[in-house]
């Protein structure tokens, strides 16, 4: 009877590590570097916390989570490093299972995808009170002040395309003829309550019919930004802080009928951890205050044009802006 026992415990481990591995929750892998707090954090200590840190799998997150990494270990902090989960439903799941103790997360992701909102709240700081008061009530998870950028949604063309169709904002698209209205998503925009095709129903159009599914191409996020300088689709989706944006001369449509929510983006902590170590705020929310829209597209454009990795961005960021040395 007890080899019995451990023979199915040892299952119910291997499914756990399956489980966990099927959630795509891993280290990032890879060399980041610390150093030590300097300037405005000379004097924070975080000598004995154990922090686990999670990231979304694009640019930008890589970048805020390796700089989270680096600020927590020149802290004193024992890191485990997270960053790197595929999609935003992972990444939240890791947090609220308690295997992630730090993300940053964007407020108009959190208000409408987690917390279930048709629609965003067009203040900027009225959006994050709200995703702070019900993000804390519903699941004892502490949304630190945003930073001043906002990592929004939107659509671009090449400027040659602009010229030709005469474009300069999304609710133009309707006029065009129906082989011009050629996009190129990512299948989780696809399927947001925020993204393509309530987009499409704000600005007049329809999936399936004014929009045919074949005009419609789905790729990898990485993977829009050429095949739109290429042509190969008229309107690709962006993310407004992206620095391939500039790079490969693209031309973002203005969002005229102000349909994306706010995108800002803040620490995120667990609550038990954040009380335990109330420090966590002056950390962030010191860094979180430089990291507006150029500075982002600047960071974002470091990683993907110019070919660095994110702990390298991230540090360079940090030691530049006098955090760490």
């Amino acid at each position: 009877m007890t080899a019995i026992r451990r023979l199915l415990a040892a299952l119910a481990a291997l499914l756990a590590a399956v489980s966990l591995a099927g959630c795509g929750l891993g280290t990032a892998g890879g060399f980041t570097p610390s150093g030590r707090l300097a300037g405005p954090l000379r004097g924070l200590h975080l000598d004995g916390a154990n922090i686990a840190v999670g990231s979304k799998n694009f640019t930008e997150q890589l970048v805020l989570g390796k700089m989270a990494v680096i600020l927590l270990k020149s802290a004193g902090a024992k890191v485990e490093d997270y960053t790197n989960i595929p999609g935003s439903s992972s990444a939240r799941a890791a947090q609220l299972q308690g295997e992630v103790d730090m993300e940053w997360e964007y407020t108009g992701t959190a208000w409408i995808a987690y917390l279930g909102h048709d629609n965003g709240i067009p203040d900027k700081q009225k959006q994050y009170e709200a995703v702070r008061r019900e993000d804390l009530r519903k699941n004892d998870l502490v949304w630190l002040p945003p930073a001043p950028m906002n990592n929004t949604y939107g659509f671009a063309t090449t400027a040659k395309t602009a010229k030709r169709l005469h474009l300069t904002k999304l609710s133009q698209i309707k006029d065009l003829p129906v082989k011009e209205r050629t996009f190129c998503v990512e299948s989780e925009f696809k399927n947001r309550n925020d993204g393509f095709q309530p987009m499409l129903k704000a600005y007049g159009l329809k999936y399936g019919s004014s929009v045919p599914r074949g005009n419609v191409k789905t790729l990898d996020t990485g993977a829009i930004y050429a095949a739109t300088a290429q042509g190969e689709c008229n309107f690709g989706e962006i993310f407004t802080t992206d620095g391939r944006i500039q790079a490969l001369n693209l031309k973002v449509l203005t969002d005229d009928h102000h349909f994306f929510p706010n995108y800002s983006v803040c620490p995120v902590l667990r609550k038990p951890v954040y009380a335990a170590y109330p420090q966590l705020r002056r950390l962030f929310e010191t860094v979180a205050a430089k990291l507006d829209n150029p500075t982002l597209r600047r960071l974002n454009a470091d990683v993907d044009v110019h070919g660095e990795k994110p702990a390298t961005v991230a540090m360079n960021f940090l030691r530049h802006q006098g955090f760490v040395t």
